[in-house]
């Protein structure tokens, strides 16, 4: 590159940043944070559908524009995908055919008759998940038997039995515990207009004996499987006075979480399945708690900036302004005041939520992702967060990232990595069992929470003596895959955990020369794409499709960005056709196009598009570029 040539770039650099940053400080609420809508697949909005349809509580007008939100989702292949431009998914696809039959739309209407035969072909509405079985079976549709039994009396085991809700991970045991209500008493679904998806099975469904499949294929699957044949048998039989103690004992866990307006768990699952569990044990609809938990559910549905209607899986205004926080301080120079206290008023310092259970000698610390979700703070915020007010300084924040330092130190696995929201959360057994099809009924420590947790200590002046830093270090290496990238269990995917580990890495003084580092970084400049983006499809969870990419995306070149940087490598021309890239890339200010979904939320199974991703990573991207070139340097200060 030329020095007119270089000239340039830089001015179109400083145009772009001076825009987005103008264009994302707009954004911003009077109080200091940011929130951005958070897009999951179809069966969000198709699940509120059914559930205004479960209590004959149907809202014309919000119905409608769900259904147009639904359809707008179908795929050319006829069916729904769990992200944008992905293949059939029956489950979705079920969901969202039977939202739009009982939405009103005509079984031989042709996008309808499309979606039938696509589901006819992969198996019918059979070969659904437990989810979509679960919800069936409360319309109806399918019999009882065809879901895997989870008793109530679940909630009566103690921790050191092989199978309890403490074993689980925080969303499936918010998730099961109102499901285990449910299914113990069985309600039915009023669905005034008796609407029914029998043509969606290859044979009648009270016929069908293949509904409930080994999710791991192994031994321990099979002998899951025969286990809840027998529950099937043996669970009318059990006492009526210890049912009557386990529907207690879960309808206590339930509401002592409830969490008013924001919700069980603060996430929809939870909330819905809360709902109907009160309805079953007999609230009434005006009670205060059932009346704020069906409100919790209702607080999900959202309008983007183009008109669309959907229901969100939750809020996520605590991610979204700890990223954009970074972003902005990286544009700027400084840490934003406004959302710097606005954090600092979230920080959960009293309540010892369920993570206690694990470590009950841990003071509390954390940040939720939530407005309000204080059982459930999770790590990765909090690490996110702790950088972001240890950049900021002064001895409010100094205060309070002591606090989540010590919160975080005392969450890390004995494994030397850290889960989202508990420690240790490694029953791998329980991923065997029938109910777990989805593959995530756990929390296990996973690379990139790992690497924003030694990241955020790292930058605290924590180093590798240290015998958190020294474990976290040990894990990382231990995770690497074999081409040198690392696994993203919450964003789309090696580009996102090898950037988190790049950026935690450098942070912990390991060398730009160290082997895992190259390695990292050769398999970076492989994925570069011809137009000098990266980009990654959701496909990349199924191991045999882990090179798959259909277009580069601005969050998930920032990423990269970001990781080559981190591992300094800001001058490679690599990093000059990426920076290219973003300030030629489509976008409205800070808003860069991207209808890519690039996160997850249970990898193969639930993705989820942060509509803020597009607009404060590239900006982030963009102004750590300008900062190191005009520095003159090739090192990043901080840990992320």
């Amino acid at each position: 590159m030329d020095c007119h040539t270089e000239s340039v770039a830089y001015d179109a650099v400083d145009h772009v940043i001076e825009s987005a940053t103008s264009d994302l400080r707009s954004r911003q609420e009077a109080d200091g944070h940011w929130v951005f809508p958070l897009e999951a697949d179809v069966t969000i909005s198709a699940e509120y559908i059914l559930f205004m349809h479960y209590f004959d509580a149907r809202e014309p007008d919000l119905e409608a524009r769900l259904a147009d939100y639904v359809r707008s989702l179908q795929g050319e292949h006829g069916g729904w995908p769990l992200f944008y431009g992905g293949d059939v998914n029956i489950s979705g696809s079920v969901k969202a055919y039977f939202a739009l039959k009982l939405a009103g739309d005509d079984p031989d209407a042709p996008h309808m008759r499309r979606a039938r035969e696509v589901i006819l072909e992969r198996g019918g509405a059979a070969a659904s998940n437990v989810f979509t079985l679960y919800t069936l079976a409360l319309f109806e549709q399918v019999p009882w038997r065809a879901v895997p039994t989870m008793p109530v009396e679940l909630m009566l085991m103690p921790r050191r039995f092989p199978v309890n809700i403490w074993a689980m991970s925080y969303w499936s045991r918010t998730v099961v515990v109102p499901l285990t209500i449910v299914a113990a008493l069985r309600p039915r679904a009023r669905n005034p207009r008796a609407v029914g998806i029998a043509e969606l099975f290859v044979r009648p469904a009270a016929e069908e004996t293949g509904y409930l499949r080994n999710p791991t294929g192994t031994w321990q699957g099979n002998a899951f499987l025969l286990l809840d044949r027998v529950l099937k048998v043996i669970e009318p039989h059990f006492s009526k006075r210890l049912r009557r103690r386990a529907l207690a004992r879960a309808e206590t866990f339930m509401c002592e979480r409830l969490n008013g307006q924001h919700g069980l768990g603060g996430i929809f699952p939870a909330m819905v399945n809360s709902v109907m569990a009160l309805a079953a044990l007999g609230y009434a609809e005006d009670h205060p708690l059932r009346a704020s938990a069906a409100a919790s559910v209702r607080r999900l549905v959202v309008d983007d900036t183009d008109g669309t209607r959907f229901c969100q899986p939750c809020w996520s205004p605590v991610w979204d302004t700890s990223l954009a926080m970074h972003a902005l301080a990286e544009a700027e120079g400084e840490v934003d005041a406004r959302a710097a206290g606005w954090m600092r008023d979230r920080q959960v310092l009293e309540h010892r939520g369920d993570w206690a259970v694990q470590r009950p000698d841990v003071r509390p610390g954390g940040w939720a992702f939530e407005y309000e979700n204080p059982d459930y703070p999770d790590v990765d915020d909090t690490a996110v967060i702790g950088m972001a007010l240890d950049r900021a300084g002064g001895s409010a924040n100094d205060e309070a990232v002591a606090r989540a330092a010590e919160w975080l130190l005392g969450l890390q696995s004995r494994n030397g990595g850290w889960g989202a929201f508990d420690a240790d959360n490694t029953k791998s057994y329980l991923n065997h069992i029938p109910f777990a099809d989805h593959g995530a009924l756990l929390d296990p420590p996973t690379a990139d929470v790992t690497a924003r947790c030694l990241g955020f200590l790292a930058q605290l002046g924590y180093g590798p003596e240290h015998p958190a830093v020294n474990h976290a270090l040990a894990y990382l290496r231990a995770e690497q895959e074999a081409d040198g990238s690392w696994f993203g269990r919450w964003g789309t995917n090696y580009i996102y955990g090898t950037w988190s580990v790049l950026a935690a890495l450098n942070a912990a003084g390991v060398g730009h020369d160290a082997p895992e580092i190259r390695r990292a970084v050769a398999w970076l400049l492989d994925r570069q794409r011809p137009d000098g983006g990266w980009g990654e499809d959701g496909a990349t969870y199924w191991s045999e499709r882990k090179a798959e990419a259909k277009a580069s995306t601005p969050s998930q070149t920032a990423w990269a960005l970001l990781g080559l940087m981190a591992a300094g490598e800001v001058d490679h021309p690599a990093v000059a056709r990426g920076i290219q890239f973003l300030t030629e890339h489509p976008r409205r200010g800070a808003d860069w196009e991207e209808p890519w979904y690039t996160a997850v939320g249970f990898p193969r199974v639930f993705y989820l598009r942060y509509h803020g991703y597009r607009f404060y990573f590239p900006l982030w991207a963009l102004a750590r570029y300008r900062n190191l070139k005009r520095g003159n340097s090739r090192d990043v200060a901080f840990g992320i």
